[in-house]
Formats: C-alpha cells, structure tokens, sequence
C-alpha cells in the first residue's frame, strides 16, 4: 500500500507553545552574539562581503570592523540593531535568527513552501468546518418542513 506524507497535519512534537518566561530568561545578548558568530563562520562569504552587502541593503555604511564588534563577546556595549537583521539575513542566505527569535516566543517560522502548506491547510480545515455546518443548517431545516 503506497503512504503519502500528511502535510495538513502537524507532528505534535513540533507544534509551538506559547512561553511564559523566566525571570532574566530573555537577556539573550551573548547567545544573539553566538549565534550571528556562528552563522558568519559558517556563510560562505566573508565578512568584509557580508558588510559590503548589508550596507548596500540599508544604505547605511556597515564596515567588517561593526560585525566584529556586534558578534565579540568582549564588545559589552556593542549590540546588534535589529533594523539590520533582514539585511544580514539576506546577506548571509539564512533565515535562522528569524527562526530563533520566533522559537524563543513560542512560535515558528515558516518559509515558502512551508508557508503555503499551512495556509492551505487552515483553509482545508475551514472548508471541512462550512460543511459540517452546512449539514447542520440543512438537517435543521429538513426538521422545520
């Protein structure tokens, strides 16, 4: 018997959940500097690129020296603006702090195809729900006759 995957359905282990935080859970400042770190390492491009791209992007000067300091641990006062991340992201061909920061908030990000998949099944379930309550108008009126 031939299986087809289920895309409407989702695995229970990856729905998200709302989370309420901790005290002091949400100071992320040294594992957002981890995190941009580590995906500059692993970008194929350098950071002088990186920058040079993202300035092109913002049309704000961002230089080597800026992702440097936004991502050294030792850089305390040195924070990464948020107004910058789309442009990192594209940039550095990710959408991995985006997904980070909607996993930390109990969320997901979906991404193309992904997004398409949910949206058709929302509307697949509230097809199924007109029509349940379709038949239940019509069973309602068949009664009144």
């Amino acid at each position: 018997m031939a299986r087809h995957k289920d895309t409407l359905t989702l695995d229970l282990f990856e729905v998200p959940v709302a989370r309420t935080p901790l005290p002091g859970a949400l100071d992320v400042g040294l594992q957002v500097r981890h995190l941009i770190s580590d995906l500059l390492k692993a970008c194929p491009h350098t950071r002088f690129e990186v920058a040079a791209r993202m300035s092109e992007l913002t049309g704000q000067e961002i230089t080597k020296h800026q992702l440097d300091s936004w991502t050294a641990e030792s850089r305390e006062g040195w924070r990464f603006p948020l107004e910058y991340l789309p442009a990192l992201e594209v940039a550095i061909g990710s959408h991995q702090v985006s997904s980070w920061l909607a996993n930390l908030r109990g969320c997901k990000l979906l991404v193309g195809k992904e997004a398409l998949d949910a949206e058709i099944g929302k509307l697949e379930r509230l097809k199924e729900d007109a029509g349940r309550r379709i038949k239940q108008l019509k069973n309602a009126m068949g009664e009144m006759a």
